[in-house]
């Protein structure tokens, strides 16, 4: 989507169609953003050998045709693929029909762009040594209401949005658009511990969800519990440190707008999102920790004598800011937009 954005801020008159699957957060996301979204059918790879993975061609095939017929509809001049479900029907669809740019955000390639990085035009990523050969580091594209947000300037309005005191100490903790139950269950554990040490706490649970929280008490700092975050720039901005995943959208966001973070890298999967986190850490722009250690006796000991240390926070949020690039996403748009006029022509 910031791509999308950036699009169409360097060509009012661009055709934007984002491709996805009926099971995925853009059904919703894509059409209020106001872009046109084709769904065709995930192909998920098994990483285990089983009946899945012997109907697997089957559904390759069937997301291509249906892939293709997307491009020939729009007309396409371009295909930019991130990876992911939808990205290895396009990548094979637009083979000899139509140019490829392929973006890796993450520290190590997945297979998806390995396999569209083949025949690509062009080739970028968020950071160096991905995996991925003759790729050009441009940096994570995020959304301009990110890179351009100024967290001092909007804190009295987002702490007010959230019913948080001005002057409050608030701990922001997320897990991604779904959640995650790990950390809900080590913060929501520490609820009390919390509380009395004075800290407010802004926890974006996941919609399948739930915390099991006590009652708040007569003038404790407010919990509030939700599942989703819709405004995550007023979140941000209220927020003195967050706790999250390490996804490569996350540690792009957090680190751009310059809030300190606990990052807890998924436990499963190729390790790819310790990785991403490293380079803010290694600066001192985060702390890592792992997904076991991340217990409710850790939050309530750790994690709030470090964000009631005000000296460390200005100093890590310092850090922070320095990581990144934030003209990734109008870097990715030009590089596409030069290959789609260069093939029109």
């Amino acid at each position: 989507m910031a791509v999308a954005d950036a699009l169409r801020t360097l060509d009012p008159g661009i055709r934007i169609t984002a491709l996805g699957t009926a099971r995925g957060l853009e059904t919703r996301l894509v059409p209020d953003r106001g872009y046109d979204l084709e769904l065709i059918t995930p192909v998920p790879l098994p990483r285990k050998l089983n009946g899945d993975l012997m109907r697997l061609p089957i559904r390759v095939r069937r997301a291509v045709r249906e892939t293709r017929a997307v491009l020939d509809g729009v007309a396409a001049d371009v295909v930019i693929g991130f990876g992911g479900y939808v990205a290895v029907p396009a990548y094979l669809a637009a083979r000899g029909r139509v140019p490829v740019v392929v973006h890796e955000a993450n520290a190590r390639a997945g297979i998806a762009n390995k396999l569209g990085a083949r025949s690509a035009r062009k080739v970028l990523a968020a950071v160096s040594d991905s995996g991925l050969r003759r790729a050009e580091v441009v940096g994570m594209p995020v959304r301009a209401s990110i890179t351009s947000l100024d967290r001092g300037a909007l804190r009295s309005q987002a702490r007010d949005y959230f019913g948080f005191a001005d002057d409050a100490t608030v701990l922001l903790v997320f897990g991604g658009s779904q959640g995650a139950a790990s950390l809900n269950r080590a913060v929501s554990g520490a609820a009390e511990d919390l509380a009395a040490a004075g800290i407010s706490v802004l926890h974006a649970h996941g919609p399948k969800n739930t915390l099991d929280l006590r009652t708040p008490r007569a003038g404790d700092p407010p919990y509030v519990a939700l599942p989703y975050l819709d405004r995550m720039d007023l979140a941000y901005a209220a927020a003195d440190l967050a706790i999250c995943r390490s996804g490569a959208m996350t540690v792009a966001e957090v680190s751009a707008v310059g809030l300190p973070a606990v990052y807890v890298p998924l436990p499963i999967g190729n390790g790819e999102q310790r990785l991403n986190a490293l380079p803010v850490v290694n600066p001192g722009g985060g702390v890592l920790v792992d997904d076991a250690q991340l217990t409710p006796d850790f939050v309530a000991r750790e994690v709030a004598a470090l964000i009631t240390d005000g000296s460390r926070l200005q100093k890590m949020t310092a850090a922070a800011a320095l990581v990144g690039h934030r003209d990734a996403a109008q870097r990715v748009a030009e590089v596409a937009l030069d290959i789609a006029r260069k093939g029109r022509r």
